[in-house]
């Protein structure tokens, strides 16, 4: 129960960011809303102020803003509706929706930061045979603290030191035994693995896995929101370098994205591991949603602005058929996705426990 709520919860807050982007930016620059829901299907909930109906449907999967006139079909040259606003009016109605949830990924990577987040530390607790650490001599409860004397202080900084370390060289690791320093070479064993996004890449290795230690991790106020943009800026780059993996057919559709029964399953395991990564799980959720509808797809934001800068070229709108086309290919796309989504959810989450029902 906790999880359903704090997966709606997460939703509901992602949804309203976005949409209220749109509702935001149309309502400055003077176009009439004439709805504002969250959710799809019977209505819970509604109340009328102003020229906008505030609704609150049954399932909180979705939600959208209605503008005046937002569709040619109803458009009638009104001041207030959508299209008699300037392309360029028009282009921040759409993208403010995508630009807050950048926003808020911002603002909750940066609370992250300053807050403190649980890290492993860099003591030796395992090794694997055959690898370089265990035949130089380094032993269980030795705390790693530099590599080729670059500092590292946390497993994280290990890794990415001795990852980058891509041919089969010495390498001097300072550790701390006893409360007393010393240095050892340690040869590492280079294998070519595939990173998160499936890329096969050549990595360092030393042989050891960490020790069951965690500390919590905290930085200063404006050192935070730098790691947090840093982060973003990351997460988004390795976003698109993923989208043209599946484009190009290198990397799994099935392994690479997830909806909202995948997305409940993950919210079940960040609520069992407590604030800090139900907030790492919204950060990322907020960047997801803004990246998928900045795509150039019908009836996506990005697809609208695909459609803003035809317009701008051509100098006119779109004809009322070409437009109902448009958003009739976009819509039966969308729900293909949604369905072959939800189908790989369900694959990977009870699969074994419907093959097992099917065996039997």
């Amino acid at each position: 129960m906790i999880t359903l709520i704090v997966f709606l919860l997460i939703l509901s807050i992602l949804i309203i960011i976005h949409e209220f982007g749109h509702f935001i930016v149309a309502k400055k620059i003077g176009v009439r809303v004439e709805q504002f829901s969250l959710g799809f299907g019977r209505i819970l909930f509604k109340k009328k102020k102003g020229d906008t109906e505030y609704s609150i449907a049954l399932f909180p999967l979705g939600g959208f803003v209605k503008l005046a006139g937002d569709n040619l079909e109803e458009y009638t040259g009104k001041s207030d509706e959508y299209f008699s606003q300037a392309p360029g009016k028009r282009f921040w109605v759409i993208f403010f929706g995508p630009l807050l949830n950048y926003v808020l990924a911002i603002l909750l990577f940066w609370m992250i930061f300053f807050i403190g987040y649980p890290s492993l530390t860099t003591k030796v607790g395992g090794f694997v045979d055959g690898f370089g650490a265990q035949e130089a001599g380094l032993k269980i409860g030795d705390k790693i603290i530099a590599v080729d004397s670059e500092k590292v202080e946390y497993w994280e900084d290990l890794q990415k030191a001795i990852y980058s370390k891509r041919s089969a060289d010495l390498v001097k690791i300072s550790a701390i035994r006893d409360g007393k320093e010393f240095q050892v070479n340690v040869r590492l064993k280079v294998k070519v693995l595939e990173d998160v996004i499936g890329e096969k890449k050549k990595f360092g290795l030393l042989g050891i896995t960490p020790f069951d230690e965690v500390v919590k991790v905290r930085h200063g106020f404006i050192e935070s929101f730098g790691l947090g943009l840093g982060k973003t800026v990351d997460i988004t780059i390795l976003t698109y370098k993923a989208l043209g993996r599946v484009i190009t057919g290198k990397l799994s559709m099935r392994e690479s994205m997830t909806g909202p029964l995948g997305i409940f399953f993950i919210t079940s395991k960040a609520a069992s591991l407590g604030v800090i990564a139900v907030l790492h799980l919204m950060a990322v959720l907020s960047l997801s949603l803004a990246i998928f509808n900045l795509l150039p797809l019908p009836i996506l934001d990005g697809g609208h602005i695909f459609l803003l800068a035809l317009e701008k070229i051509r100098k006119k709108t779109l004809s009322i058929k070409s437009e109902q086309v448009i958003n009739k290919v976009g819509l039966t796309f969308i729900i293909a996705l949604a369905v072959l989504v939800t189908y790989n959810d369900i694959a990977r989450n009870f699969g074994e426990h419907i093959s097992k029902f099917f065996i039997k």
